[in-house]
């Protein structure tokens, strides 16, 4: 079952200068930050509030540090902005399955490691009226920040 918007991911091109724009303009704080080598990012984390589950809603800031990468490739395309949603599961591995059971191209045949060691799957945004939506089970139960 899905719980909360886990985050929304931004791709941008200057992650220094965008966080800037997001402490400065709406006060939001980073709450994370790691390199994923896997996914070529490096990305932010910025806490935006609690939620029901004892979890959090975050934007996540994401530069590419290859041009090949996925968001590489999208940002090239589309330029900074909205790149994806992302839905907190406690149960991914399930979810995920029961989401293709409807129909709905699942982009990972096993979920991968996210940020914050989270596992998550994509969902192809083909089948999701045009949004690429993840879907993530946080490593921590509740909000433990890590740099």
């Amino acid at each position: 079952m899905l719980t909360r918007i886990d985050h929304i991911g931004i791709a941008c091109r200057d992650l220094e200068a965008t966080v800037d724009f997001y402490s400065r303009t709406y006060g939001f704080q980073v709450f994370h930050t790691e390199v994923n080598q896997e996914q070529g990012v490096r990305e932010a984390m910025l806490r935006i509030n609690g939620t029901d589950d004892g979890q959090a809603s975050y934007l996540q800031l994401l530069e590419p540090i290859r041009e090949d990468s996925a968001v590489g490739k999208w940002l090239a395309k589309n330029g900074e902005g909205v790149h994806h949603i992302a839905f907190g599961t406690q149960d991914v591995d399930g979810d995920s399955e029961a989401i293709r059971d409807k129909g709905v191209r699942v982009l990972y045949d096993e979920p991968r490691r996210g940020s914050m060691d989270s596992r998550i799957t994509f969902l192809h945004p083909k089948d999701c009226h045009g949004v690429l939506t993840e879907l993530v089970t946080s490593a921590t139960p509740g909000d433990q920040q890590t740099h």
